[in-house]
């Protein structure tokens, strides 16, 4: 495939990210994810099609937006801006143009040349850091073609690249991946498959697969523990998952990253019920107990990616 007509839907680029793999590196954030986690702090990610928000409480009556549209997809009401859903066709002009940031998209496609060009600028910092590029979500995996151009095109760069990913995808495509991946960053939420369907909508078991057969493709691994309090922070599931990663050649090492109910407000502007709100952070000593247990296991084991 062309590099050129290689297009991805992604909803986020951040620079200077210091937690998604090691030194500074620039996150790409790829729409769209098959799992439905009651702690995802990523809401934005997890739908694969792209929509447009209009931020009422933002909106300062300019009618630029509406004035602007090409398709009058927009008129003005008492309760705010009114779109009409099918006249839209997501050309992003009032996101665009709008002075008070109040038309919002929560996505936007974009060519791999395109991505290619934006982590071009941030070059300097992977040079002088030993840094790169994380590709994280959603789910990268779930566009499996834009993905692999933009590894590609970043290992002729010299460029380090890492995959953050839940592993629920097709093993072939986990597979195909890793040959222009440097490392992953791999997401074990429980050991129970039951216990992972009833908090993420799938079970594990094509995940353990996965991570099993990545390591045997010898690939660098670090292991992400997302820890929610009273979902997989006992004993039995973090000896189990231990006792896992231990057996997966590869594995360099664990983050533990704990619960926090960061996301809240994102649900609330994307209208969008919110699964975790009866979930807790981990205290500090179930903290210091989780990572005392895997280290039984594991010599490398951080809080916090």
């Amino acid at each position: 495939m062309s590099m050129t007509i290689a297009k991805a839907i992604i909803f986020a680029i951040k620079r200077y990210a210091l937690h998604d793999g090691p030194n500074i590196r620039t996150t790409i954030f790829f729409k769209g994810c098959p799992l439905t986690c009651h702690w995802c702090h990523n809401p934005e990610g997890m739908d694969f099609k792209i929509k447009i928000l209009s931020l009422t409480e933002k909106c300062v009556g300019c009618r630029e937006c509406i004035t602007n549209c090409p398709e009058n997809a927009l008129q003005h009401t008492a309760d705010g801006i009114l779109r009409a859903e099918e006249r839209c066709v997501m050309c992003h002009t009032c996101v665009d143009i709008c002075p008070a940031l109040a038309q919002e998209a929560t996505g936007w496609p974009v060519t791999v040349d395109g991505l290619v060009a934006e982590i071009k600028k941030d070059l300097p910092f992977f040079d002088q850091s030993g840094g790169g590029i994380t590709c994280s979500g959603g789910e990268p995996l779930c566009q499996p073609e834009s993905l692999l151009a933009l590894l590609k095109a970043c290992g002729a760069l010299g460029i380090h690249r890492a995959v953050d990913t839940s592993g629920f995808a097709p093993t072939e495509t986990v597979l195909r991946i890793a040959r222009e991946t440097d490392l992953f960053l791999f997401d074990l939420k429980h050991m129970d498959s039951t216990c992972h369907e009833r908090y993420t909508g799938v079970t594990n078991d094509l995940i353990l697969h996965n991570l099993q057969a990545l390591a045997a493709t010898g690939k660098a691994i670090r292991i992400r523990i997302p820890l929610i309090a009273g979902v997989n922070t006992d004993d039995k599931n973090i000896q189990a998952t231990g006792a896992f990663a231990a057996g997966c050649t590869g594995v360099e090492g664990i983050d533990v990253l704990p619960y926090h109910p960061s996301a809240t407000a994102k649900y609330r502007k994307l209208d969008r019920k919110y699964q975790g709100k009866l979930l807790t952070t981990p205290s500090a000593e179930t903290l210091a107990r989780v990572v005392q247990t895997l280290k039984q296991y594991i010599d490398d084991v951080r809080i916090g990616g």
